[in-house]
This record gives structure tokens, sequence and C-alpha cells, in this order.
């Protein structure tokens, strides 16, 4: 079964920047992508960014577009997000996930909620004003 932890939140200023850390254990399967996903209080799951397994197709929700990168590193079983000029909006718990690669063909994209199989327990991210 597969385990994700997450690490790396935490808080900063507006315009900060954060690295968060997901270390993945355990069969996870050649037809998943890994990704982010976040959640806010009061507010729905939301898709931030994926990445498929050949480390370089990039799929990233709207609102993070040429602030934050997704990567990976195989060989050590590591996500990774880096996170530049945050805003309070993007305050969330932050999830690393593992996201079903069908859903690149139908059931609303990778970045829907409901694409997401695996779950890590989060990493608090918060951002003040």
């Amino acid at each position: 079964q597969a385990q994700l932890r997450e690490s790396g939140g935490g808080s900063v200023q507006s315009g900060g920047s954060l690295r968060l850390s997901c270390a993945a254990s355990g069969y996870i399967g050649s037809s998943y992508y890994m990704g982010w996903f976040r959640q806010a209080p009061g507010k729905e799951r939301e898709g931030v960014a994926v990445i498929e397994n050949d480390g370089h197709t990039t799929y990233y929700a709207d609102s993070v577009k040429g602030r934050f990168t997704i990567s990976q590193d195989n060989a050590e079983n590591t996500l990774y997000l880096q996170m530049n000029n945050l805003k309070p909006e993007d305050t969330a718990m932050y999830y690393c996930t593992a996201v079903n690669a069908e859903f690149k063909y139908y059931g609303g994209g990778l970045l829907s909620p409901g694409s997401a199989d695996h779950w890590g327990q989060g990493t608090q991210v918060t951002v003040s004003s």
C-alpha cells in the first residue's frame, strides 16, 4: 500500500517562498501520476499541480501558474513543489497525492479532486499579508 509523507510547510509572508517535499513508499503503480492538492478552510479540495511519469509533462491550476513548480526525483521517490511569490490565498493544507492517469482523458481532468486515489496527511502552508 502506498504511503505519502509531506514536509516543508510553514508560515511565510506574502511574496515569500516555500518548498514542499513528499516521500513516497510502497507500491503506487505506473497508472498513477503524482500531484499536489490543497484545501483551505471552508473550501473544497483543489488540484494544484500534477506531473506525469516522464518527469516533464506538468499541469497547473491557473491560480498558481508561473509561481509554483512541480518536480520529482524518481531515484529518491520524492515529489517536490516549489512555491514562489506566495499569496495569502495560497494558505491551505497541502496534500501529496497519487493521481489516476485515466483522468487525463475523462472525468474532469487530472486536477479534479476525484482523480486522486492516495493522499498523504498534509502539510500546512500559511501566508500572511
